[in-house]
């Protein structure tokens, strides 16, 4: 079906992305990296959603 690797690229390039919003939240970009590995899309939707930590 994806024969030429393009949904590897995107699933990826999403990741990385994901990564990125994370970190602007003061989140742990590696660890939101893999969580967006395994959960693509979904990842995305908990960042936008969740709010960011209670610093004391």
């Amino acid at each position: 079906m994806f024969q030429d690797g393009s949904y590897v690229v995107g699933w990826g390039t999403l990741a990385l992305l994901n990564a990125g919003l994370a970190q602007g939240k003061n989140r742990s970009g590696f660890n939101w990296f893999l969580i967006s590995i395994l959960l693509g899309p979904v990842a995305t939707f908990l960042i936008v959603v969740l709010d960011k930590p209670v610093q004391e």
